[in-house]
Formats: structure tokens, C-alpha cells, sequence
């Protein structure tokens, strides 16, 4: 969605608990399921993930919203951060379409971009990064955004928008995308 700035920090998050559970996943977890890097193989190849939700699209706005592999593995502590974070930032009755853990691998990149679906028009694209180090740039509009860990943060994903991490470690970001209510 187009939030009139690059970037918005919506404050901190009690994300612990959350980032505790997804770093004790091993590399197979993280290899289980493929859909972003299939249905976006042009920037998020070098990504892997832990999908709680994703939607099927295609039928805009039409959308089935279907559970992910880590859903069980999940749920429990995501949903009540990512219901927190929505009523402190925006209006009830939407729909949470995605949710995730995206992990760039070390010394890897997404390719700059702008998110083109309908979707992505309309949905609030929320950070909460659970790992970074001090060679990632995460690039919104030309310009470097540094997200800190304990933060949540809405990026403007109609701005070009990339990541590179030139690190030794992994950056791992929890990532959302709530769409308001039409009669919001």
C-alpha cells in the first residue's frame, strides 16, 4: 500500500517469544514449502520461508486464505502479536492475507522491485525483523531504511523496494500483510 512515506515505525513489539520459535526451526523446516519462490521466482529466489498463511489471488479480490505448513507450528504466538499490532495501527474487521517468516540468506539479495498485484494495493506490508546484522541494507525508494529488532515497522511496497544482505547471518523478518475492511 502507498502509506505516503517510504517507510512507517509503528513502535516496539513483544516479539521474544516469537523470534525464540522461529530461530529453533532447522534448515529442513525452512525448506518445506516454496510458494513465494515459485509464484515470485524473479526476486525471491534466494529467500526461504515459514508460511502461517498465504492466499491464493488469483481471482482478485476474490481470495481463499489457506493455513501454511507452520501454522500448528506458529499460530499460537504470531496471531496475538500481529492482532496487537492491528488494533494499536488500523481499523478492525480486515483480514490478515499473508503471514510469514522470510529469511534472506547470508551474503544474498532480493532483486529491487515494486509489488504488482491488486493485493499489495491495498494491504498494510508489515516488518517485525527478528535477525539483521550491519550488513544488510534494505532499500525503499533509493534510499537505505534500517529496521531494529523489538520494532515493527509498515513498509510503502509501491516503492521499489530490496533487500542485500552482505552479512555472515542469515536476516530473518516476520512479515504480514492485513487488508483493511472495504467500508474502512
Amino acid at each position: 500500500m502507498d502509506i505516503g512515506a517510504p517507510i512507517r515505525n509503528l513502535g516496539p513489539v513483544e516479539m521474544a517469544a516469537l523470534k525464540e520459535k522461529i530461530l529453533s526451526f532447522d534448515d529442513d523446516v525452512w525448506r518445506e514449502e516454496d510458494i513465494r519462490q515459485k509464484k515470485f521466482n524473479d526476486v525471491h529466489y534466494d529467500t526461504e520461508s515459514l508460511i502461517l498463511i498465504f492466499c491464493d489471488h488469483d481471482d482478485w479480490p476474490n481470495i481463499d486464505v489457506v493455513k501454511g505448513r507452520s501454522w500448528e507450528r506458529l499460530a499460537d504466538i504470531a496471531i496475538p502479536l500481529m492482532h496487537s499490532i492491528i488494533a494499536d495501527h488500523y481499523p478492525n474487521g480486515g483480514t490478515i492475507i499473508r503471514a510469514m517468516a522470510a529469511k534472506l540468506k547470508a551474503g544474498k539479495h532480493i532483486d529491487t522491485h515494486t509489488d504488482q498485484h491488486p493485493s499489495f494495493h491495498h494491504g498494510h506490508r508489515i516488518h517485525i525483523p527478528i535477525t539483521t546484522n550491519n550488513k544488510v541494507r534494505f532499500m525503499i525508494d533509493g534510499r537505505p531504511q534500517k529496521m531494529e529488532i523489538g520494532q515493527a515497522y509498515e513498509i510503502n511496497n509501491q516503492k521499489r523496494h530490496g533487500v542485500i544482505n552482505k552479512g555472515d547471518e542469515d536476516r530473518i523478518n516476520f512479515i504480514f500483510d492485513y487488508v483493511p475492511s472495504p467500508a474502512n
